[in-house]
C-alpha cells in the first residue's frame, strides 16, 4: 500500500509541473518573445505534415491537458484502493479545509470560497495581461473571450477525470460554467459592437459580409454570436424557470456554434481550447451508448407529502458514493428531457437496487408523479449516471451536522445509509456523531424520513450509530389530529411494483468498475458491454415485501405499532419541533469537537445563512460544505 501512496504523490508532481507549465505558456502567448523567437523555431520543429501549422498549438496548448486527463484516470485509480484501506488518513485531507471556508456569500456569486477566490483572481489577471499586450481593443476582448472558452467545458463534463483531482464534481461546477458563459459572452459583445463601430465609421460596413478566404470571416462569427446570443438569452434564471424546455433545446445549438467558431478564428485558435470541447464531446459519447438501453424500474413508493422513490435494478459491480445523482429520462412525457435527482441508495446495503427521490416541483415531475399514480405496471425510462464524489470524506470528520430544507434532506439520506453501514462492519474505523437538523413545512413531509430506513437488502442497524434528528415543521403548531383508529389525516406510504420487460436491462457502467481508469480509452466499452449482459442475465427480479408501517406516520402522531428495531430507533432519535424554525447559530455554535463538518442542502437562504455562521470566525471548528440542485 505504500507503493500506491508514493504512486499519488509522484502523479501530484507530473500534474502540478505539466498545470504550470501549460500556465505558463497562456502568460507568454501574448508577449513579443514568444511571437518573434519562440513561434518560427517552434513551428519549424513541430509543424508536421500530419498536423501542419497546427503542431505548435497541439503540442503546447492540447497535449498538456490531456495529459492530466489520462494520468487523472490512473490518479482515482490507486486513489480508490488507497482510501479503502487507510480511512484513517486525514491529515492530508485537511490541508486545505482553511481554503475551503466560505469568503464570500452574496447574490449573484452565491457562496464563494476561499480557493475559489483565488482562482479567480488569477483569472482576471491573467485577462488584464492580454489586453495589455493587444492593440485593438475590440480585437483583444475576442482574443479574451477566446480564453474563456478554454475553459467553459471542463465543468460540464460529468465524467471528467479532472475536476475530482481537486475535489469537485460536475453538479458543484455548473457555475463555474455559468460564471465563464456570462464572462465570455459580455466580450463577445463588446468585441462584435465594437467591429460593428469601427466598420460604421470607416464606410466598411460591407466587412460584415466578407468571408475571406486568407483571413478571418467574418460572417461566420457573426453567424456564432446570433447563436450564442439566443444561449445566453434563454439561460437566464427567469427564462430557464419558467421556460426550461426553451433553455434545453436552444443549449444544444453549441454543435453550430462550435462549427461556425471554427470557421471564424481558424483551426489554430480552436487547438487552443480544443481540450474542454475534446473531453466533453467525449463524455457526450459515453452517456449515449449508456442512455441507449431502457433502465429496469423495480418498484416505486409514493408518500403522502407529494414525493416519490423509484428503485432500480443494477448490477453489483456498478459502485457510487453517497450524495451521487442520476439523470432520468421518460419518454412517455419528454423524449428530449433529462432531470437528475439525488441517488438515496447505498452500494454497499444494496447491491442490486438503486434509489432516487423525487420531490414534484415542475411539470416534468408533477407528470411522472401521476402517471405512477394511475396503477401503471410499467414505465419506460433511460438513465445517464451516477454520477457523483470520488470519496466520502466526510467519513473522516469527528461528527456531522446535516442541515436540510424540505427535499433538500435527499442527498443526507445516503450519507446516513453509508454511516450505518460502516457501524456494521467489523473493522469499523472511527464513525462521526450525526445530528440531522431538518425543516419541513408541514407534518406531511415527515414521511421523507422514511427513506432513511432501505426497503431491500440487510437489515439497518441504528443502534449502533450515534444518531439524533431535530425535525422542525414551520407551517403547523402541533400534532395533526388522527381520524380514526385505522388512519391518519395523512394517506399511508404505498409502493407500487412494476412488471419486468424483456428490454429493459439492469443500470450498468458503461466503463466498468474502474471507470477512471477506463476512461483513458472508449474502445473497450463493446467489450465492457458484453460482459454486463453476462452480469445482467444473472440478476434475477426479487420482490421484497411491501413494508406494513410507516416511520413518518408514527412520527405524525398515527396511531402505528413499532414492529422492528430500526424503526424504534429512528423514531426514539426524533425530536419534533412545531411553529418553529431551528435556530442554526445556536445548533453550530453547540457543536462540541474540534472537527465538526457542515453539510447544507436546502433554499439558498438557508445555504447562505450557515455559510455565514461558519465563515465567521467565531468557531474555528466548523468545516462548511454546500450541496446545492439549484442553478
Amino acid at each position: 500500500m505504500d507503493s500506491n501512496k508514493r504512486h499519488l504523490v509522484i502523479l501530484r508532481i507530473v500534474f502540478l509541473l505539466v498545470l504550470l507549465g501549460w500556465i505558463l505558456i497562456w502568460v507568454l502567448v501574448p508577449t513579443k518573445t514568444y511571437k518573434q523567437s519562440w513561434t518560427p523555431k517552434l513551428n519549424n520543429k513541430l509543424n508536421s505534415t500530419y498536423f501542419e501549422e497546427q503542431g505548435t498549438n497541439l503540442l503546447l496548448f492540447t497535449f498538456p491537458v490531456m495529459l492530466i486527463a489520462a494520468l487523472s484516470c490512473v490518479y482515482l485509480h490507486f486513489q480508490k484502493t488507497v482510501d479503502k484501506s487507510d480511512s484513517k488518513s486525514t491529515s492530508s485531507r485537511h490541508r486545505l479545509t482553511l481554503w475551503r471556508r466560505p469568503v464570500l456569500v452574496m447574490a449573484p456569486l452565491g457562496i464563494v470560497t476561499a480557493m475559489e477566490l483565488v482562482f479567480a483572481a488569477m483569472f482576471v489577471v491573467l485577462l488584464i495581461w492580454w489586453q495589455a499586450k493587444f492593440r485593438s481593443v475590440s480585437l483583444r476582448l475576442g482574443y479574451i473571450g477566446n480564453i474563456c472558452w478554454a475553459f467553459l467545458f471542463f465543468p460540464v463534463t460529468r465524467g471528467s477525470s479532472i475536476l475530482p483531482l481537486v475535489g469537485l464534481t460536475s453538479e458543484s461546477s455548473i457555475k463555474y460554467h455559468i460564471w465563464l458563459g456570462h464572462l465570455s459572452m459580455i466580450l463577445f459583445t463588446a468585441h462584435s459592437v465594437g467591429f460593428i463601430i469601427y466598420w460604421t465609421m470607416t464606410n466598411q460596413m460591407a466587412e460584415m459580409l466578407a468571408w475571406s478566404r486568407t483571413y478571418v470571416p467574418n460572417i461566420a462569427g457573426e453567424i456564432a454570436f446570433v447563436i450564442a446570443l439566443t444561449m445566453w438569452v434563454t439561460s437566464y434564471p427567469r427564462v430557464r424557470r419558467k421556460m426550461f424546455e426553451v433553455f434545453f433545446y436552444t443549449h444544444h445549438l453549441y454543435a453550430l456554434y462550435i462549427f461556425f467558431y471554427a470557421l471564424h478564428v481558424g483551426v489554430a485558435y480552436l487547438c487552443m481550447i480544443l481540450p474542454g470541447i475534446f473531453l466533453f464531446l467525449v463524455d457526450r459519447y459515453l452517456r449515449f451508448l449508456q442512455s441507449m438501453k431502457r433502465a429496469r424500474l423495480v418498484s416505486a413508493r409514493l408518500l403522502p407529502c407529494g414525493a416519490f422513490e423509484l428503485n432500480f435494478s443494477k448490477i453489483p459491480g456498478l459502485n457510487y458514493n453517497p450524495t451521487s445523482i442520476l439523470f432520468v429520462n421518460a419518454p412517455s412525457i419528454s423524449k428530449l428531457q433529462w432531470h437528475p435527482f439525488t441517488v438515496t441508495s447505498n452500494c454497499n446495503m444494496e447491491s442490486d437496487r438503486l434509489s432516487i427521490t423525487i420531490k414534484c416541483g415542475g411539470s416534468w415531475t408533477q407528470r411522472l408523479y401521476q402517471e405512477l399514480s394511475t396503477s401503471v405496471n410499467h414505465l419506460q425510462v433511460s438513465v445517464e449516471g451516477p454520477y457523483g464524489p470520488a470519496s466520502s470524506h466526510f467519513l473522516r470528520r469527528e461528527s456531522l451536522v446535516l442541515v436540510s430544507g424540505g427535499s433538500g434532506i435527499t442527498p443526507f439520506i445516503s450519507i446516513i445509509r453509508e454511516l450505518i453501514f460502516q457501524s456494521t462492519q467489523p473493522n469499523k474505523s472511527h464513525i462521526p456523531r450525526v445530528v440531522l437538523v431538518c425543516a419541513f413545512k408541514n407534518s406531511a413531509d415527515l414521511t421523507l424520513l422514511d427513506l432513511l430506513l432501505p426497503i431491500s437488502g440487510p437489515t439497518a442497524d441504528l443502534s449502533k450509530l450515534q444518531f439524533q434528528i431535530e425535525a422542525y415543521i414551520t407551517r403547523e403548531t402541533d400534532h395533526p389530529t388522527t381520524t380514526t383508529t385505522t388512519g391518519t389525516t395523512h394517506n399511508p406510504l404505498q409502493t407500487i411494483w412494476f412488471k419486468p420487460s424483456p428490454s429493459d436491462w439492469p443500470i450498468t457502467p458503461a466503463l466498468g468498475p474502474n471507470s477512471w481508469l477506463w476512461l483513458a480509452t472508449s474502445a473497450v466499452f463493446l467489450w465492457q458491454k458484453r460482459r454486463n449482459v453476462r452480469e445482467c442475465k444473472q440478476i434475477q427480479n426479487v420482490e421484497v415485501p411491501t413494508p406494513t408501517t410507516s416511520p413518518g406516520s408514527w412520527l405524525h402522531g398515527g396511531d402505528r405499532e413499532l414492529e422492528s428495531l430500526p424503526h424504534q430507533s429512528l423514531v426514539q432519535a426524533t425530536n419534533l419541533h412545531f411553529g418553529a424554525r431551528p435556530n442554526l447559530k445556536k445548533i453550530l455554535f453547540d457543536c462540541k469537537g474540534s472537527d465538526v463538518g457542515v453539510l447544507v442542502c436546502g433554499p439558498r437562504k438557508m445555504r447562505h445563512e450557515v455559510a455565514k455562521i461558519c465563515s465567521s470566525g467565531l468557531a474555528e471548528n466548523l468545516h462548511f460544505e454546500s450541496i446545492s440542485f439549484n442553478w
